[in-house]
């Protein structure tokens, strides 16, 4: 039978205040850690989202008739949109994993069905747009920032306008083309939040 020695229980109460001592700074640090994730986190999805934007635009066949949208949850990003050429909603698919910090892409880009109507309707409203000469401006960017959407002659313009004018504009123009059944206006005007 073992018999109880208070040198043994000092120094059990010794090895305890020890182990305190060492994870009070080791808890106090992951508390900080903690409080400053939320922040890192931010930080690191604000550079995926702004590194994915960056490598979609750089796209070869995106084009003015097509709409590239994403969401970044994490290291999750999910592309959103519509395109013309199905190799397009894969090459957006590629770019987006081989950013660093994407651990998965959900691609649910829409490819818009092949036809000649719907092709001719883009190429009548691109002109009619982009002849407006309040409008005349956004023509000369390597990607124009009105983008113009047609599927089955239902027409929705999105992008990024200076002016609530200009979205006005683009908007009544787009009215005018016969053939069309709805136009949706989802052009945004910059440095105004975005309606919820």
């Amino acid at each position: 039978m073992r018999r109880y020695h208070p040198a043994s229980a000092s120094h059990i109460v010794l090895v305890s205040i020890s182990l305190l001592a060492w994870l009070a700074p080791v808890c106090g640090a992951a508390a900080n850690r903690a409080a400053q994730a939320p922040q890192g986190n931010a930080a690191e999805q604000a550079r995926i989202a702004q590194e994915v934007r960056h490598q979609l635009v750089l796209l070869p066949f995106y084009s003015v008739f097509d709409n590239l949208a994403f969401r970044v949850d994490g290291g999750k990003v999910t592309l959103l949109g519509q395109v013309v050429n199905p190799t397009l909603k894969d090459d957006a698919g590629r770019a987006a994993k081989r950013v660093e910090g994407v651990t998965s892409v959900d691609n649910q880009i829409d490819v818009l069905p092949p036809s000649p109507m719907d092709d001719r309707l883009r190429r009548i409203l691109y002109r009619k747009i982009y002849s407006q000469p309040s409008l005349q401006k956004y023509e000369i960017r390597s990607v124009p920032p009105i983008h113009i959407i047609v599927k089955n002659a239902h027409v929705t313009l999105e992008g990024v306008v200076a002016t609530a004018m200009d979205k006005q504009i683009a908007g009544m123009t787009a009215n005018t083309v016969p053939n069309i059944f709805s136009v949706t206006n989802n052009l945004r005007v910059e440095n105004q939040p975005a309606a919820k």
